[in-house]
C-alpha cells in the first residue's frame, strides 16, 4: 500500500516495497545468475556478458532494488547504510543532499538524451562499427579472438573498404583500429556526444541502460531493468551483424555485406529505435522531475 508521507513524498508500507523488491530481484536474476556462473567457470560469453563487462554497473548493483527519489520506505532501516539514503519521517528515502550532489550529472544527461530524442533515427550504418574495430587485424589481434571471423581477415577488410562508414557514437568509434578511423565520415569526440548521438544507433540504445544506472538510486530500479532488457536484445543484433562467426553459440549471422542482410539489419534497427524511444522519454521525464526539485543549499 502507498500513501502520502508527512511532507516527505510517497510512503510505501513494508509489504508493498518488499514485494516490488522481490519481483525485481527475480526478474534480474534470470540475467545475473548465468553470468556469475560463467564467470566462476571461466567461460566468457561475447554476447550475454557484454553488459556486465563493458559497463561499470556490477551485477549486485543491478540486482539491488530502489524506489527512486521521493519515495519513503517504511521500516527500511537496512537501506540507511546504502549510499544516497537517509532517515526521514516514516522510514528511509533517497536524500535531498544526494540529489543536490548529482545535479551536474542530471543536467548533462538531460542535455544528451534530449538532443538524441530530437533527431530522426539514421538507419544506414549497417553495423559497420564492429567491422571497423577489427579492420586490418589478424585473428589473434581482434577483440573476441576466440571466435573466428566469418569472412577471414582479408574478406573482412574488403567489406570495410567497400562500405560507407558513418558511426556517430563515440564509445564505438573509439574502438576503431587506427587504419579504420580515418574512413569514418564523422569524427565524434568524448565531449561532443549531444552533437552526434541519434536514436537509430544501436549503441545509443544500449547506453540507455548506462544512463539509467548512473541515476541510481534516484530513479526506480524497474526503469533500469527495462533499459537493461532492451540493451541485452540489441547486443544480440550487434553481434549477429558483426564479422564474427557465433554460430556455435546459436546465433545466425545477419550478413550485412549482402543486400538481404542490409534489409534485415535496417528492419531490426528500426524496431529497436521504436522500442528505445519511450524508454529515452521516460528517462528525460525523470531527469526533468529531479531537476525541478528545489533542494536547500545545505542539503537535507
Amino acid at each position: 500500500m502507498q500513501t502520502r508521507g508527512s511532507g516527505t513524498g510517497v510512503l510505501l508500507d513494508e509489504p508493498t516495497w518488499t514485494a516490488r523488491r522481490a519481483a525485481h530481484e527475480a526478474r534480474v536474476d534470470a540475467w545475473v545468475q548465468p553470468h556469475l556462473e560463467r564467470r566462476r567457470a571461466g567461460l566468457p560469453h561475447p554476447v550475454e556478458d557484454f553488459l556486465f563487462t563493458y559497463y561499470s554497473q556490477r551485477p549486485a548493483g543491478l540486482r539491488r532494488w530502489h524506489p527512486g527519489y521521493g519515495v519513503v520506505l517504511a521500516g527500511a532501516e537496512e537501506y540507511l547504510p546504502v549510499k544516497g539514503y537517509a532517515a526521514v519521517p516514516g522510514g528511509a528515502a533517497v536524500s535531498a543532499r544526494h540529489l543536490a550532489a548529482q545535479r551536474p550529472v542530471l543536467e548533462s544527461l538531460h542535455r544528451l538524451l534530449g538532443a538524441t530524442a530530437s533527431r530522426a533515427p539514421q538507419l544506414g550504418c549497417f553495423g559497420m562499427h564492429e567491422w571497423a574495430m577489427v579492420y586490418r587485424q589478424d585473428q589473434e589481434q581482434v577483440r573476441h579472438a576466440a571466435w573466428p571471423l566469418r569472412l577471414g581477415p582479408d574478406g573482412t577488410d574488403g567489406v570495410v573498404e567497400s562500405h560507407r562508414i558513418a558511426c556517430s557514437h563515440f564509445d564505438a568509434f573509439r574502438f576503431f583500429t587506427d587504419a579504420a578511423r580515418p574512413r569514418n565520415l564523422l569524427q565524434p569526440g568524448r565531449d561532443d556526444r549531444p552533437a552526434f548521438e541519434q536514436p537509430g544507433c544501436l549503441h545509443a540504445g544500449m547506453d540507455l541502460y548506462k544512463h539509467a544506472f548512473r541515476l541510481t538510486p534516484l530513479v526506480a530500479s524497474e526503469l533500469v531493468a527495462d533499459c537493461f532488457e532492451l540493451a541485452r536484445e540489441i547486443r544480440v543484433l550487434d553481434m549477429r551483424a558483426s564479422p564474427y562467426d557465433l554460430s556455435a553459440l546459436g546465433y545466425s549471422p545477419v550478413r550485412v555485406e549482402t543486400a538481404e542482410g542490409k534489409q534485415e539489419y535496417v528492419a531490426a534497427q528500426r524496431a529497436f529505435a521504436e522500442r528505445g524511444a519511450p524508454l529515452r522519454q521516460r528517462l528525460v521525464e525523470e531527469l526533468a522531475r529531479l531537476l525541478s526539485v528545489e533542494v536547500p543549499a545545505a542539503g537535507e
